[in-house]
């Protein structure tokens, strides 16, 4: 069991402070990857979507969740990605207004590649037929 929050309530995901902090990182690593200062092979032939950014509760170190557009292999750009992190961390660190910069670290977002499994799902026709006997109850 979870030991209790403050007021005795269980704690439950990031705290508003943690999903602030999270949006604001994401919004500046789009800035900066759009801008193309990295000079690396892999990203100069990528576009990158930053889709989520969660940062611990010291606000020290974030997971920034990506998704590679363009055809490029995932595990090719997270490691182009989280071999300049250092770097990103100072471009970042410019970009913001927080007492510490994070400590970056990336990888892939798999929500996308869960959805059009869902969608496959939903459009074969044994579902389908399940789905549609529900809704005339």
């Amino acid at each position: 069991m979870k030991p209790a929050a403050k007021g005795g309530r269980q704690a439950k995901g990031p705290t508003q402070r943690q999903l602030r902090a999270g949006e604001l990182v994401r919004h500046a690593l789009v800035d900066i990857l759009r801008h193309g200062d990295l000079h690396d092979e892999v990203l100069d032939k990528v576009s990158v979507t930053v889709t989520e950014v969660r940062l611990s509760p010291d606000l020290k170190h974030a997971i920034c969740f990506v998704e590679p557009l363009g055809g490029v292999q995932a595990d090719t750009v997270l490691d182009a990605l989280n071999r300049h992190a250092r770097f990103l961390r100072g471009r970042l660190g410019r970009e913001i207004d927080m007492k510490f910069t994070p400590d970056l670290k990336f990888v892939h977002d798999h929500s996308f590649d869960e959805a059009a499994r869902m969608e496959a799902l939903f459009r074969r026709p044994e579902i389908r037929r399940d789905i549609e006997d529900g809704e005339d109850q």
